[in-house]
């Protein structure tokens, strides 16, 4: 029985060339380690259902956010929080002076756009919760 991995991408702007350069720099790495880690993860019985929202200029401070399986990435990562850092590129895209996108602060690092390691990461603890939620599921009845 084949699970599915939901991962969604919402930004501002209309696609992934036409929002800010941030966005623009997490929406191409997350569609770069879909395709790297597809065939680990169908090895395993779970295929990734990938979607892009674009969100109003509105809701800038939902920008550049990741969810997996309905949940924000860094949910998924120890002592992480979402800042809200200055972006001239989505101060150019809502047409404001300035504008500030999200960014993840962990102890270690500040994520203005989220880089392959930390996003494959979180994909594989995703996967890993599923496996261990239908790992004693396996058909028999006791």
């Amino acid at each position: 029985m084949t699970k599915e991995l939901y991962v969604e991408w919402l930004h501002v702007g209309a696609d992934v060339t036409h929002t800010c350069v941030r966005c623009s720099a997490t929406g191409t790495t997350v569609a770069a380690v879909i395709k790297d880690v597809e065939p680990e993860l169908t090895g395993r019985g779970i295929q990734i259902v990938y979607t892009e929202t674009v969100l109003p200029s509105e809701q800038l401070p939902e920008s550049n956010k990741v969810l997996i399986n309905g949940k924000p990435l860094e949910e998924y990562l120890t002592n992480a929080r979402v800042v809200q850092t200055c972006c001239e590129s989505c101060a150019c895209i809502v047409e404001q002076e300035s504008a500030e996108c999200r960014a993840i602060q962990t102890p270690d690092e500040l994520y203005e756009s989220l880089p392959a390691d930390l996003i494959r990461r979180v994909l594989m603890i995703a996967a890993d919760q599923m496996d261990e939620r239908t790992g004693s599921s396996n058909g028999c009845c006791g």
